[in-house]
C-alpha cells in the first residue's frame, strides 16, 4: 500500500508526465522500500565457530540453500559443518549428507526421530573442538503441529545457548519466491518464536519473481541474505535490491 499511496500522490500533484515517469518513479521508490533489507551476511572472524540456524517450513528449499550457502563459504576459504537438525524427516538427513559428501564437507547427524537438539549440540561441540568456521544447522519445517515446532526450534536455540551464549549467531529463514501472502505469516510465526536476523528468498527462476518481498521487508525490517536462481551450487546469490528491481521488471526470465 505505501508503494501505490506514493504513486497516487505522485500523479495528485502532476508530477508523472507519462508512462515513463511513472515507471521510472515506482522503481525508485521499490529501491527505497528494500535498500535497507539489503545487508549482505559478514562472518566475524571472532566468532568461531559463527553458528547459523535454518529455519523454514517444509518444500521451500531449506536443505538446498544450505549445501549452497556451505559451498559459497567453502571458495571462501572457510572451513564449514553442518548440523543434520531435521530429524522428524529422513529424506533430509540423507538430503545434507550428499550435500556434505559433494563438498567433502563433515555432517553430524544422528537416526530419524533423534532429538534434535541434541544434534545439533553434538554439532556445535565438534566444530568448536575442530576450530571449524562456520556450522550450518538445519532444523525441521514439520512436526505435529505448529506448537510442537516452535518448542523445537526453542530447545534447538536453547541448547545452543550452553555453548556460546551468543549463539546462534544468524537464524535464517529460507521463504520460496512463490509462497505469496502466506510468506508474511510465516515470517511473523518464526520471528515471534526464534527471531530471525536474515532472510533467503528460494526458487527465483521460475515464472515466480518474489513481489511479497517488497510487504516482507516494509513489515519486518529483516535483511534479506539471498536469493536462490537455480538448482546448481552456484546459484545462490548476495541480495542486490537494484538488480533484483531490474530483474522483476524485465521480461526475460533469465535476467533473473
Amino acid at each position: 500500500m505505501k508503494l501505490i499511496d506514493s504513486l497516487t500522490d505522485a500523479a495528485d500533484r502532476k508530477q508523472l508526465k507519462d508512462g515513463d515517469a511513472l515507471y521510472e518513479l515506482m522503481k525508485q521508490e521499490m529501491a527505497t522500500m528494500l535498500k535497507t533489507a539489503e545487508q549482505p551476511l559478514e562472518i566475524p572472524a571472532d566468532k568461531k565457530p559463527f553458528v547459523i540456524l535454518m529455519v523454514g517450513v517444509n518444500g521451500v528449499g531449506k536443505t538446498t540453500t544450505i549445501g549452497k550457502m556451505a559451498k559459497q563459504f567453502q571458495n571462501q576459504g572457510k572451513s564449514v559443518m553442518l548440523a543434520a537438525g531435521d530429524t522428524f524427516r529422513a529424506a533430509a538427513v540423507e538430503q545434507l549428507q550428499v550435500w556434505g559428501e559433494r563438498n567433502s564437507i563433515p555432517v553430524i547427524a544422528q537416526h530419524t526421530g533423534a532429538d534434535s537438539a541434541s544434534v545439533v549440540f553434538d554439532a556445535f561441540q565438534a566444530a568448536k573442538a575442530r576450530n571449524v568456521d562456520v556450522l550450518i544447522a538445519d532444523t525441521a519445517g514439520r512436526l505435529q503441529n505448529k506448537d510442537n515446532l516452535m518448542q523445537e526450534l526453542e530447545k534447538i536455540a536453547r541448547v545452543m545457548k550452553k555453548v556460546d551464549p551468543d549463539a546462534p549467531h544468524e537464524v535464517m529463514l529460507t521463504i520460496d519466491a512463490g509462497t505469496g501472502q502466506n510468506a508474511i505469516s510465516q515470517v511473523n510465526l518464526f520471528n515471534q518464536c526464534v527471531g530471525l536476523t536474515g532472510i533467503t528468498l528460494s526458487k527465483l527462476d521460475g515464472t515466480a519473481k518474489g513481489g511479497v518481498i517488497f510487504a516482507v521487508a516494509d513489515k519486518f525490517n529483516i535483511p534479506i541474505r539471498y536469493i536462490g536462481v537455480g538448482e546448481s551450487i552456484d546459484d545462490l546469490r548476495t541480495f542486490k535490491s537494484d538488480d533484483f528491481i531490474d530483474a522483476l521488471f524485465s521480461q526475460d526470465e533469465d535476467d533473473v
